[in-house]
């Protein structure tokens, strides 16, 4: 019974945390879920790459649909969240027995730096952080796991989401492009 209380009491702190605190542990634990596995450091560190792009790209994504005033950033938007939700799902279904791909790891320091935007300079953002330089990021993640991995199912699951990011990659410069969004320095 004690332990009972024990879990229902931690479970209680932690639903009364602020997001910000909760996203913080993420990454730590997401860490933690393949690091005591016999998967290669390469896979290891594509999953956790992985699984933090597309968390990032849901969680940004969702902040868009309330925080921007653009149909065409809207629509970026909602495709992003559809796409990388499948492609998390894909990515749990590649992970070999004992492997957990992180659910709730998003990059906790891009989220923050658009929580607080609105209209045009959340556009901007956006576009810049999540749509142009995450989808760069995440080419060169599946990339690297395509052309180097050493799990057959992580590698044949990354070749086949390549051409979805890069797809993405693309769109995003084009949106950025026809916004006026410039590359960061």
């Amino acid at each position: 019974m004690n332990r009972l209380t024990l879990i229902a009491g931690v479970a209680a702190t932690l639903t009364f945390l602020p997001p910000a605190v909760q996203a913080q542990s993420a990454p730590t634990q997401a860490a933690s879920t393949t690091a005591s596995n016999s998967l290669p450091e390469p896979d290891k560190t594509f999953v956790q790459a992985a699984s933090m792009s597309s968390s990032t790209e849901i969680d940004a994504s969702k902040l868009a649909a309330t925080r921007s005033d653009d149909a065409d950033v809207k629509k970026f938007a909602a495709r992003m969240v559809l796409d990388h939700t499948k492609l998390t799902l894909q990515l749990k279904m590649a992970a070999p027995k004992g492997v957990t791909v992180p659910k709730d790891n998003s990059d906790v320091a891009v989220l923050d730096s658009l929580k607080d935007l609105k209209g045009k300079p959340f556009d901007g953002a956006y576009i810049q952080q999540v749509g142009v330089e995450g989808h760069k990021k995440a080419v060169d993640a599946f990339s690297q796991e395509a052309d180097g991995g050493q799990n057959a199912k992580l590698k044949a699951a990354a070749q086949k989401a390549l051409p979805i990011i890069q797809h993405h990659y693309q769109m995003a410069q084009a949106l950025a492009s026809s916004k006026g969004v410039t590359a960061a320095p």
